[in-house]
């Protein structure tokens, strides 16, 4: 079950938090994982230590707000693979300020890569999957992208943005044998939600059901389900992994 072996996935966002653990998890499962970031010490180390527990992987340091490196960036990929089978859009950024002091280059640096880099992943994978007949595209959303968030309308937007997009290429490509789908973290234990006051963190926990602060792995083997046979039929979602948040 959920065994993904033979496939080749793009993870971005790879370095660290949640895109390092899903290409762990991938990997673990079969797949030969290309890890795209822009810290590329980092992604060197999580390809070597994939390799040592046995994994196949490659990396290729890359900014995905760059829509030229990324899409050479694909490009390389399917050259030296053949193909690509599963995309993983999870690089995203925050820049937090109220609307009125926000300013327009942290609007447009959360935009270029949270929705612009889906942008570009998704248009330069969707050729090859559609000659393949044969896609799985996950994009890494939020919660926020949801409920929203005061002080974030530039990461909310660019995060509800990307669900919009997800229907919308999922209605496109269906009939090719290709699935869109989105997750929505909620309070995910990261190096992004470590830098929250306690205070904060407190009455986050008061407003999870499930009463604890959801792991990396949590969200890595939602992706590894959505990337599978097993989850075929499911296409132009958004799974929300949050202990029950939204709904309180």
């Amino acid at each position: 079950m959920f065994d993904i072996s033979g496939k080749i996935a793009i993870v971005t966002g790879a370095s660290q938090g949640i895109g390092r653990t899903i290409a762990k998890i991938l990997s673990k499962s079969g797949a030969h994982v290309i890890c795209i970031a822009r810290t590329e010490n980092k992604i060197i180390d999580l390809v070597e230590e994939i390799r040592k527990d046995n994994g196949l992987a490659d990396y290729i340091s890359c900014d995905v707000s760059d829509s030229d490196a990324f899409s050479n960036s694909v490009n390389t990929a399917i050259k030296d693979h053949g193909k690509i089978d599963i995309l993983i859009n999870n690089a995203g950024i925050t820049r937090d300020a109220l609307l009125m002091r926000m300013t327009e280059d942290q609007w447009e640096k959360v935009i270029n890569t949270n929705l612009k880099g889906a942008f570009y992943g998704m248009k330069s994978v969707i050729r090859s999957m559609m000659k393949n007949k044969f896609g799985r595209i996950i994009n890494i959303t939020s919660i926020v992208g949801i409920t929203g968030n005061a002080g974030q309308a530039n990461y909310a937007a660019s995060k509800a943005g990307l669900i919009g997009m997800t229907q919308s290429i999922a209605k496109e490509v269906g009939s090719r044998g290709i699935t869109v789908n989105c997750i929505a973290p909620g309070w995910i234990d990261t190096e992004m939600t470590d830098e929250l006051p306690e205070n904060s963190k407190n009455a986050l926990l008061d407003r999870i059901p499930l009463g604890k602060i959801g792991k990396p792995e949590d969200i890595a083997y939602t992706a590894l389900f959505l990337a599978s046979n097993e989850a075929n039929y499911i296409t132009g979602q958004t799974i929300t992994v949050d202990g029950g948040r939204i709904i309180n």
